[in-house]
C-alpha cells in the first residue's frame, strides 16, 4: 500500500490517529505489522525493498553542523540546547570555505548527499543569504544539497530552492501523543507547518523520528504512522537511535531493544516502500550485527562521516569496510555540476 503522490498536502494530526478515516495507513495496521514474527516481518520488507530498490545500493550522506550550539529550544535529547549543560559551546555559523572543504571531502569519500545543520529555532533573514551562498556552492560541486534549519517562515523554503536546495530536512521525532514528554518549545503542528511550506516550494521532505525516548512500541508505530500519513509521504526518511548524553534530560533511560530498532527499520519500509529508509544517529552503538540485519530489514541509505552534528558516528573506514563485507554497493554519484533534480535524503 503506498500513500497517494498527486498533492502536497499534510493530513493533521489528532490524538488518536487510527480514528482518522483518511488515513492510508491507520495505527491499528502499522501496529499489527509490528507484532508479526520476527522473521515474516524481516521477508515482507525485503520484498517491498526488493521491488522498488532492485539495484540494493546504499546512500552515503554527509551531514555538516554549519552552526554548533546556543540553541534556544528544549528538545530533552539534544545537546546542543543553550539550556542543558552538555559541553557544547554556542559557536558561529562557519565561513563558506569552510563548509567547501568538508563538502569536498565528503563528495571525495563517496558521498553523493551534502547536508548542512544549524542550531536554530529558525533561520533569521541575516543568517539566509549565508547559507543560499552555501546551497549554490555545494549543488556546484555536482553533490545533492539538504538543509535542516529549523522552523521556516513563508517565503524562506521559495529562497532556498531559488538557491538550488534539493532536501530539506524537518523531523516530527515521535507520535503526537508523545511529542510533550520530549519538548515543550515548539507545537507538533508547528513542524507539520513547515513540512507543507517545503512542500509547496517544490523542494523534497527529509522527515524522520527518533526511537528510544521512552515511548511504546504503539508510539514507535504512530510516529511510522505519521509519515505515512504524509500526503505524499517523505523521499527521506531518517530513523534515529537515541544518542545519550549525559547533561540532557533523556540522559540514563534504558536503551531500545536493538531488534524493536530492526523492526522499526522493516516497518518503514513496508510502508513507504519509495524512500530511502536512513540509519542515522546511534549507529555507533548498534553494532556491525544490528546495522547488517537494517540493510536486511531495507534500510539503503547511512549518515556517513565522524560526526552527526555533535555526537560521534562510525569512521568512513569502518562503514565502507562494513558495506564491503555485507556485499552492498553504494548509490552511484551521477549528477551533473549543476544539477536540475536530486532524489533521496
Amino acid at each position: 500500500m503506498n500513500a497517494p503522490t498527486n498533492t502536497v498536502a499534510l493530513h493533521r494530526p489528532t490524538a488518536a490517529i487510527k480514528e482518522r478515516p483518511d488515513a492510508t495507513w491507520p495505527l491499528a495496521d502499522v501496529m499489527a505489522l509490528f507484532e508479526l514474527p520476527f522473521n515474516d516481518l524481516m521477508f515482507r520488507a525485503q520484498q517491498a525493498h526488493r521491488t522498488h530498490f532492485p539495484d540494493g545500493d546504499v546512500e552515503l550522506a554527509t551531514l555538516l553542523s554549519i552552526k554548533t550550539g546556543g540553541c534556544e529550544e528544549d528538545c530533552g535529547y539534544c545537546p546542543q540546547a543553550a539550556r542543558y549543560d552538555t559541553g557544547v559551546e554556542a559557536k558561529k555559523i562557519l565561513d563558506i570555505d569552510t563548509v567547501l572543504d568538508a563538502a569536498r571531502q565528503a563528495k571525495a569519500n563517496g558521498a553523493t548527499r551534502f547536508c548542512m545543520g544549524a542550531a536554530w529555532r529558525s533561520p533569521k533573514e541575516r543568517d539566509m543569504d549565508k547559507v543560499e551562498e552555501m546551497v549554490r556552492e555545494v549543488k556546484a560541486l555536482g553533490m545533492e544539497t539538504c538543509a535542516t534549519l529549523g522552523m521556516l517562515e513563508e517565503g524562506q523554503a521559495e529562497q532556498l530552492k531559488n538557491a538550488g536546495l534539493d532536501f530539506y530536512n524537518h523531523n516530527i521525532d515521535t507520535a503526537p501523543d508523545f511529542y510533550n514528554n520530549v519538548i515543550s518549545t515548539r507545537e507538533y503542528q508547528d513542524r507539520l507547518d513547515t513540512l507543507g511550506r517545503v512542500r509547496n516550494a517544490g523542494l523534497k521532505v527529509c522527515c524522520g523520528g527518533i526511537v528510544g525516548m521512552g515511548e511504546t512500541r504503539e508510539q514507535r508505530a504512530g510516529l511510522l504512522a505519521q509519515l505515512a500519513n504524509l500526503n505524499p509521504y517523505p523521499e527521506s526518511v531518517p530513523v534515529n537511535h537515541l544518542v545519550q548524553v549525559e547533561g540532557t534530560p533523556l540522559h540514563g533511560l534504558d536503551p531500545l531493544d536493538p531488534l524493536e530498532f530492526v523492526r522499526t527499520i522493516a516497518v518503514a519500509r513496508i510502508i513507504m516502500p519509495e524512500a530511502r529508509v536512513r540509519l542515522s544517529a546511534g549507529r555507533r552503538q548498534l553494532g556491525e550485527a544490528v546495522q547488517a540485519m537494517c540493510f536486511m530489514a531495507g534500510a539503503n541509505s547511512i549518515f556517513y562521516g565522524d560526526k552527526l552534528l555533535t555526537t560521534g558516528n562510525p569512521e568512513a573506514e569502518d562503514d565502507r569496510a562494513l558495506l564491503a563485507k555485507l556485499g552492498l554497493k553504494t548509490r552511484s554519484a551521477t549528477l551533473e555540476s549543476a544539477p536540475k533534480e536530486a532524489c533521496g535524503c
